[in-house]
């Protein structure tokens, strides 16, 4: 009876955080097609190509999140895989971002190279840690997740 009362609560947790994750990526997608519309008005679309990257790639992040609570609630068990996309996709959305401010200039001076050189370092370790974790596990059998996605 007892293991039942948690199943449930943790039934609604998940349903719970599903609604939250869901409406924040709706808000997020109608936010990002208002400053679109707005950017393109103000024919500055160029300006602002560095935020409306980072919005949706924060798009997909938390669909991916979305994507993990679902497969929570599905199997009652967490699986590592979602968990290891989740990181890998925020660690390519930090160097994509990172990468972007290298080439933008800053009152036409560059900005600092040597603290976003060292953070893409790590970044690209983590990101092939991460890669060769997501290699191992389905090389292991345990991409069962994966095979249902595809």
């Amino acid at each position: 009876m007892i293991a039942r009362a948690f199943t449930v609560v943790e039934d609604v947790v998940y349903v719970g955080m599903a609604l939250l994750l869901t409406a924040l990526v709706l808000t997020l997608l109608v936010l990002g097609a208002v400053e679109i519309v707005h950017s393109i008005a103000s024919a500055a679309p160029a300006k602002n190509v560095i935020a409306l990257l980072d919005r949706i790639l924060l798009i997909l992040l938390i669909v991916e999140l979305l994507y993990t609570v679902q497969v929570s609630f599905k199997a009652h068990a967490l699986a590592p895989e979602p968990f290891l996309l989740v990181g890998l996709i925020s660690a390519i959305r930090r160097v994509l971002l990172l990468t972007a401010q290298l080439g933008e200039q800053h009152d036409g001076q560059p900005p600092p190279t040597e603290p976003l050189v060292m953070e893409l370092a790590v970044l690209a370790g983590l990101i092939l840690a991460l890669a060769i974790a997501l290699w191992l596990l389905r090389r292991r059998g345990g991409g069962e997740a994966a095979a249902e996605r595809a």
